[in-house]
């Protein structure tokens, strides 16, 4: 699994350019999470593709021809923090309540929302602390779940969330009328 963390400008129809552009290339993207950024204006995507190297190489390649694309990281073999947020509703009874409770506790997942015939439980973590506690919830009926998809960050001080500064440097690339550029 390849995860890129993409930093683009925040505008109308760009998840729609990058998303498709992968597409297109013949990839499946396994999970897309987009948010703001600490810089306005910017908003940062992580994808996670399953490919291999040269199909990693050939995505980021082709990123970079996207003009809202301002920098492209594949964090994937680099020391990096991976974690997803879960949400599920779990149907509970007087009989299990208590036992869901303590399987909670043991994920440290947190209970958000209690009713009498069920409970909301948020966890986040890595991706198989994630699925082991919903496999773990299954039996006991999960009514609703929503997962975010995957984050990255790397780790220590390096950054993969500030855009270059190239205000000096030439244009590389001309654009055409669908919003992708071209080497010159």
């Amino acid at each position: 699994m390849n995860t890129f963390v993409v930093l683009v400008e925040d505008h109308p129809g760009v998840l729609t350019r990058v998303s498709g552009l992968i597409r297109r290339r013949g990839f499946n993207i396994d999970s897309i999470t987009v948010g703001h950024t600490e810089t306005p204006g910017v908003s940062r995507m992580t994808i996670a593709v399953a490919a291999d190297e040269f199909g990693a190489r050939r995505i980021e390649a082709n990123l970079y021809k996207l003009l809202e694309v301002l920098r492209v990281d594949n964090v994937s073999r680099r020391p990096s923090i991976f974690r997803e947020l879960a949400i599920l509703k779990v149907q509970t009874s007087p009989e299990t309540r208590a036992q869901i409770f303590q399987l909670a506790q043991v994920y440290r997942a947190r209970i958000i929302d209690v009713s009498p015939e069920s409970l909301v439980i948020e966890i986040t973590g890595n991706e198989d602390k994630v699925r082991s506690l919903i496999d773990v919830m299954t039996p006991y009926g999960i009514l609703e779940l929503a997962r975010t998809g995957r984050l990255a960050m790397l780790r220590g001080t390096g950054t993969a969330s500030k855009p270059p500064d190239n205000d000096d440097q030439p244009a590389l690339f001309e654009a055409d009328d669908d919003g992708v550029s071209h080497s010159v």
